[in-house]
Formats: C-alpha cells, sequence, structure tokens
C-alpha cells in the first residue's frame, strides 16, 4: 500500500482538527474492516491515516433523555448483546449478528458500518464511485445484477452498503458529528445517506472535517423487525433487507419501512408505512405492504429479481416486528 503518516489522537478536538476540507487526503480508521483492505487495493491512498481508538467518549451505549445513545466506536458486537438494545430494538440485533463473522462482530464498529464505502465490484476495482469509462456507464451497460432498482436515474448505480442503516432510519435515529473546534451538529438518519453525483462526492452527509460521534435512537416503545435475503449466512452482504417500526396499536402512527441494498442509499417507502399506520399489523397487511414497497422500481438489465425479494422481505420484516 501507499504510505501514509498515522495519527492517533487523544481528544476529539485534536482528532478533528487533524482533517481537511478535501475527501481522500485523510482517511478515518475505526475498526478498519473496510479501510485496511481499501487500503492495500489502492481505492483510496490518503496521506494520513487517523484512529479512533483512544477516544472513549466515542465508545459504549447508554439512556439519555428518552433515548439510547450509541457511541460510535461501540463495536457490533457490543451492540446485540446490550441488554437495553435487545429489549427495545431487535431490528438492530438482527442487523447486526447478521454480518456473521465473530471477527467482525468484534472489530467492526457502528459508525464503520454506517461510513463503509460501496461495495460496488466496478468501484472496488478501479473505475470509480459512478463506474463510468468514457462517459458510459459499466454498471448500466455491463454487470448489473447486484445494483440498484430504486433511484437509478443518476449516475450512482452502486447500493448502500450499511446493515444498520435501515433499521436506524425505521427507528428514526439522529446521527451526531463533530467538526472544527469541536462543534457538533445532528443529522436525522434520513438525511444522512446519499447518492453522489461526481465522483468527489461521498454517500454519507458528513463533511470531509467531521467524525461521526454517536447515534442517538428515541425510545418510543415502536415494535420493529428486520429480514434480510441473503446468498449465505455471514462474511457476505444481503441482496435486499426491509426493516421496519410500527406503532403496536392500529392507527398509532410512526410507522417506516425501509428497503436496504436496492438503491444508493436506504430507501424509504411512506406509503408502505402508511399501511401500517391504519391496519391491523396481520399477514394480509404484511403482504399488502411488500406490494406497495416495490412499486416504482425501475431494475437494470440482470437485477429485476430483486423485486420479489424485496415484496417478501417487507412481508417477513413486518411479521418479525409482530
Amino acid at each position: 500500500m501507499k504510505p501514509f503518516e498515522y495519527s492517533a489522537p487523544k481528544t476529539l478536538k485534536e482528532a478533528c482538527g487533524l482533517l481537511g476540507d478535501t475527501w481522500g487526503k485523510t482517511e478515518i480508521l475505526a475498526g478498519g474492516t473496510d479501510l485496511v483492505t481499501s487500503l492495500k487495493q489502492r481505492i483510496t491512498q490518503p496521506s494520513r491515516v487517523l484512529s479512533l481508538k483512544h477516544l472513549k467518549e466515542l465508545h459504549g451505549i447508554r439512556n439519555s433523555r428518552g433515548s439510547l445513545v450509541i457511541g460510535a466506536m461501540t463495536t457490533l458486537g457490543e451492540l446485540a448483546a446490550h441488554s437495553d438494545v435487545r429489549r427495545h430494538f431487535p431490528a438492530l440485533v438482527t442487523a447486526a449478528t447478521g454480518v456473521g463473522s465473530p471477527q467482525l462482530l468484534s472489530v467492526g464498529t457502528v459508525g464503520g458500518d454506517l461510513c463503509q464505502r460501496p461495495r460496488c465490484w466496478y468501484f472496488r476495482n478501479g473505475y470509480g464511485l459512478l463506474a463510468q469509462k468514457d462517459g458510459v456507464s459499466l454498471a448500466r451497460e455491463g454487470e448489473n445484477r447486484y445494483h440498484a432498482i430504486f433511484a437509478a436515474d443518476g449516475p450512482a448505480l452502486f447500493v448502500s452498503a450499511s446493515s444498520l442503516g435501515p433499521g436506524l432510519i425505521a427507528l428514526g435515529a439522529e446521527m451526531v458529528a463533530a467538526g472544527p473546534g469541536g462543534a457538533t451538529r445532528s443529522i436525522p438518519a434520513t438525511e444522512f445517506f446519499r447518492a453522489p453525483q461526481s465522483e468527489n462526492e461521498r454517500e454519507i452527509a458528513l463533511k470531509p472535517n467531521e467524525i461521526l460521534t454517536e447515534i442517538n435512537v428515541p425510545l418510543k416503545g415502536l415494535k420493529n423487525g428486520i429480514y434480510e435475503i441473503r446468498h449465505r449466512h455471514g462474511l457476505d452482504w444481503p441482496y435486499v433487507t426491509a426493516a421496519v417500526a410500527f406503532g403496536g396499536k392500529e392507527g398509532s402512527g410512526g410507522a417506516r419501512v425501509v428497503l436496504g441494498h436496492v438503491a444508493p442509499m436506504p430507501w424509504s417507502v411512506p406509503a408502505a408505512a402508511k399501511l401500517l399506520n391504519t391496519a391491523r399489523p396481520d399477514e394480509a397487511t404484511a403482504a399488502r405492504c411488500g406490494q406497495v414497497a416495490v412499486e416504482g422500481a425501475r431494475p437494470l438489465s440482470q437485477n429485476a429479481y430483486k423485486i420479489q425479494m424485496a415484496r417478501t422481505a417487507v412481508k417477513r420484516a413486518v411479521l418479525a416486528a409482530v
């Protein structure tokens, strides 16, 4: 890999001060499960790698003002094992344990999962974030069986790789980022992921000089669940994910239905959520939610199979939450 400067600051303010205003010059190291591979393959070639391992305030899970606060450096294993997470957010437990590998669970972090780069094989083989060559979209014209079926009219055709993203959006979470001087700002989970329009952008709403510090998940007593469809259990990413959250009683409101691995960002489906707000969440309603959730899908040449998978995943996520 290309040589780089390694920094391991001991305060958040110091860490933020080492970041610049341009993506790629400094890369943040959390668990390293994605970054180390990217460094070896020269997908990214930073001049500095900034480790967060000494920032104790980014670790752990606590209750605060009606929310569960999850530090960005909390490992996926710690998240899945935490008693409050298991009691209130089974969707997050399913998403975390779905990673499958004990090694990844013990090293990979919550923040790393949310900020990981796309798994698109064009991107991973050096063709850039938007996978274009001589002005032609390689994903649109070539092998695209794992690419987007929603929001596929723009230049970004990869799918968001985050396992936790759909569940956190369904649960109404907020991300907290620290920037220059230690100043913080909150970003709704619905706005954290985005579809880049150029190679100089990233797939998240963080700025190059910001660090994700914590995730706040409100304790609203929502029923919640996730269903993933995978080729194999562990060491793989799902073909399709569905996350749902809704009130315990018919008509109580607050429902969300979010699809994962079908668009450049987790894909919210308000029409399906409306059904959960107004109807009894039984098997018939779950099936209707699945049908509504895939309306408007625009598959590429090789990934229409994802429509049926998404339909089924939504139905089973609703039933899992019930």
